[in-house]
C-alpha cells in the first residue's frame, strides 16, 4: 500500500472545500489512508456524520461561560 502523495492530499483537500465537507487536511489524510487499506467509504461516511452529531449535541448541552 502507498502513503497519500501531497498533491493527492492537495487536489483531494480542494474538492473537499467546494463540496463543503468541513474536513481539515489532517483529517482528509486519516480518511484517506483508512479508504486506501480497504475501509468502505460509505462506512467512513456514516461514522463521520455520527461524530459530528454527537459533537454538535454536545456543545449545544455545554452550559454556557
Amino acid at each position: 500500500m502507498g502513503s497519500v502523495t501531497p498533491e493527492t492530499l492537495d487536489v483531494a483537500y480542494e474538492i473537499s472545500k467546494i463540496l463543503d465537507c468541513g474536513l481539515d487536511k489532517e483529517t482528509l489524510s486519516l480518511c484517506l489512508k483508512l479508504l486506501e487499506t480497504g475501509v468502505n467509504p460509505e462506512a467512513l461516511a456514516q461514522v463521520i456524520k455520527r461524530l459530528r452529531a454527537e459533537a454538535s449535541r454536545e456543545a449545544e448541552q455545554a452550559p454556557s461561560a
